[in-house]
């Protein structure tokens, strides 16, 4: 009667499960929490810079539409443009400027200032592609890893639980609860971090191959006025 009288509501809470837990459980817990305050840092700086590159390559692209000569646009764009598009576009014409001043214009010449076009576009893409899936192999760390820590928690506090109703020879909800509690909290823990973790992951992972496929057609249309221009020199 003791024992059941001295658990309580208040026993149970989060704060006191945690402080009445074995170390080992602590450690899993602070663990998964701060895996968890890392994963949500990712998500909310990949959510604003998805966010923004989108918009950006919106501007750029309407810019690029406007009946502007691609000359003016990429000079508007600025010396040292942080987005990769006006990157992508200044990098062509460099490659074009050299090729005019150089006066190749025969059907050899041209087709080696496409691959070459070709060359700098794909390496600025790759580079690209790499900055911004930066983060996600975190994400995916702590959706997949979580649930097993927190698993981990769960079992040696059911193994605590064990030792507990064996020392005490009392197999009362009263003894078994609060170890059980504990445990359980561990889990818990691990299945919050993972959850948003693993959303996040598949829906970022999606939104980097939307962008890399926007930067790829960007690219394909870039070489196609490039070779637009050459032909019309030939």
């Amino acid at each position: 009667m003791d024992s059941a009288a001295a658990v309580t509501p208040e026993s149970l809470n989060f704060f006191v499960l945690f402080m009445h837990a074995d170390w080992v459980v602590k450690l899993v817990m602070l663990g998964l929490a701060l895996a968890s305050l890392w994963s949500w840092t990712v998500i909310l700086d990949k959510t604003f810079r998805f966010s923004a590159l989108n918009r950006q390559a919106d501007r750029f692209e309407d810019a690029v539409a406007s009946g502007k000569s691609l000359e003016e646009v990429a000079t508007e764009a600025g010396e040292r443009p942080r987005h990769v598009l006006p990157r992508m576009l200044q990098g062509a014409l460099r490659e074009w400027r050299d090729a005019r001043n150089k006066g190749q214009t025969n059907d050899s010449q041209a087709a080696f200032l496409i691959q070459r076009i070709d060359r700098v576009l794909d390496a600025t893409i790759a580079r690209e592609t790499a900055r911004v899936e930066d983060g996600l192999g975190s994400l995916a760390i702590v959706a997949t890893a979580s649930p097993f820590i927190g698993l981990f928690g769960t079992v040696w506090g059911i193994m605590n639980a064990f030792q507990a109703i064996a020392l005490q020879k009392n197999t009362s909800l009263a003894i078994v609860a609060p170890s059980i509690a504990q445990a359980l909290f561990a889990t818990a823990i691990g299945l919050i971090a993972a959850i948003p973790a693993y959303i996040a992951y598949n829906k970022f992972s999606t939104d980097a191959a939307k962008f890399s496929g926007r930067l790829d057609g960007f690219a394909d249309d870039l070489s196609t006025a490039i070779q637009r221009r050459l032909a019309e020199r030939v």
